[in-house]
């Protein structure tokens, strides 16, 4: 069970989640924002840092767990009390309606976009959120008839006609990109970025990063650190270049270079790295993700040589 309690003074919404929000279907109840802001979420990747993720079905059983927890049942027994054999994720937000996409956008954004998801139910009374979210087969009678699980094996490693270093012109095209957003200068979220000098490709870098978006996508994570623990710095160390400053971007899903660099565009972390002046040369791969996830994983590193 997660509380979160933040305050913002108006709403800070990325352009591209907007786009998304006005093409939510619109819900008829009081709880119509709350929904609207996971399903937009959802649908937008966090703004393009994680796995899309499919909408949610709003739960009469968890509407009611969400109403029992916000009168003081806690709520693994609210959930109990609703059939729910196992306690479901549950965020509690206090915020003004206008700003809650952004509040959960900044606190709970992995949370609310988790694959495992399926239903949803929420509450509100005034400015507080309370929100139930729950897998499939959760109810005590469907876990009870669910089989034992068998143990996961790793995932085999990518066949090599399913990693792909852009091509020559791919990677020519994504450094015309980028530097035309540095040279143009940029508004990052709050940040405002004067223009910034080119970037030019590493051959390094690509490598490394190419490394990156074929690892999570045979073993179908999405995160900076790799599954030994390694940091994007730490990666490029090893591949004997020598750093003073590293700076990663990852995105799941887009299907062409043009998306990706716009996804990252929009979104203010990403964005912030792309205009960072210190940053001199540039790498950036794709690998195509297998089993549930087949879409594109991209990943762009930004390096300052050291002198």
């Amino acid at each position: 069970m997660r509380t979160v309690v933040l305050r913002l003074r108006r709403p800070i919404l990325p352009w591209s989640l907007l786009l998304l929000m006005a093409s939510a279907p619109p819900v008829g109840t009081a709880r119509a924002d709350a929904l609207s802001a996971v399903q937009t979420l959802r649908a937008g990747g966090c703004g393009g840092t994680v796995p899309l993720a499919r909408p949610l079905r709003r739960s009469a059983a968890l509407e009611r767990s969400a109403a029992e927890w916000a009168r003081g049942t806690p709520l693994a027994a609210a959930a109990a009390h609703n059939g729910y054999g196992e306690p479901p994720e549950g965020v509690h937000v206090i915020s003004p309606a206008a700003s809650l996409l952004e509040v959960l956008r900044r606190s709970e954004c992995r949370v609310l976009t988790a694959q495992s998801l399926r239903e949803i139910g929420l509450y509100r009374r005034g400015e507080d959120y309370w929100l139930v979210l729950a897998g499939v087969g959760e109810t005590a009678a469907a876990h009870a008839a669910l089989p034992r699980p068998t143990p996961v094996r790793p995932a085999a490693p990518l066949p090599a006609a399913a990693v792909t270093a852009p091509a020559p012109l791919l990677a020519v095209r994504a450094l015309e990109l980028i530097n035309e957003a540095r040279a143009r200068g940029a508004r990052c979220g709050r940040r405002v970025f004067a223009p910034a000098p080119p970037v030019s490709l590493s051959r390094t870098l690509a490598g490394v990063a190419l490394g990156h978006a074929a690892d999570m996508a045979a073993h179908n994570y999405f995160e900076h650190d790799d599954l030994r623990g390694q940091s994007p710095a730490d990666r490029v160390r090893a591949s004997g270049y020598r750093e003073s400053l590293v700076g990663e971007n990852i995105a799941y899903g887009p299907k062409s270079i043009e998306e990706a660099v716009q996804g990252w565009l929009d979104s203010p972390d990403h964005c912030e790295n792309i205009m960072d002046p210190r940053f001199a040369q540039m790498g950036i791969a794709s690998a195509s993700g297998r089993s549930v996830r087949h879409g594109l994983y991209w990943v762009q590193l930004l390096a300052e040589p050291r002198a």
